[in-house]
């Protein structure tokens, strides 16, 4: 478990989160290596269906971050992500998967610093969990989880 490095995914809203994460590699401050982001216009477009094919696809941990809350640039996107988020965790614990593997985390464009602080905060949670349970049993029977 030693060599254990998590495979991170942060699903972040191009306004605020990923302009946060933009700023954060601007100011040259270093974060996790292991968190792979995808921008997305809105977090309110953030499906269950792709969190949780984020878990099934191999990922060990998952995060949605947005705008601040009321300060969506789409009113209420930010909100209805945080239900879903809120969904998913549960269903997470139902699996066996763990809710606590997926977090929700709402920022404005200026936050570059409290991002990189983020992205750290959940290398180490994952760190702490181990590997994702549906990861290693795909392993087991040899799928890879990744396309090409």
């Amino acid at each position: 478990m030693a060599d254990f490095e998590p495979k991170i995914i942060a699903f972040c809203c191009q306004y605020c989160a990923y302009a946060a994460a933009d700023l954060a590699g601007s100011m040259r401050l270093q974060y996790a290596p292991q968190v792979r982001i995808v921008r997305v216009l809105c977090t309110g477009r953030v499906d269950e269906l792709w969190l949780l094919r984020a878990f099934e696809n191999g990922a060990d941990g998952v995060f949605v971050a947005g705008c601040l809350e009321g300060t969506c640039h789409f009113q209420q996107g930010n909100l209805r992500a945080r239900k879903r988020v809120q969904y998913v965790k549960k269903l997470l614990d139902e699996v066996g998967v763990g809710g606590e593997r997926l977090e929700m985390f709402f920022l404005s464009t200026a936050e570059g610093p409290r991002f990189a602080a983020l992205a750290d905060e959940m290398m180490a949670k994952i760190k702490e969990l181990g590997p994702n349970p549906v990861r290693r049993k795909s392993e087991a029977r040899g799928e890879t989880g990744e396309s090409g």
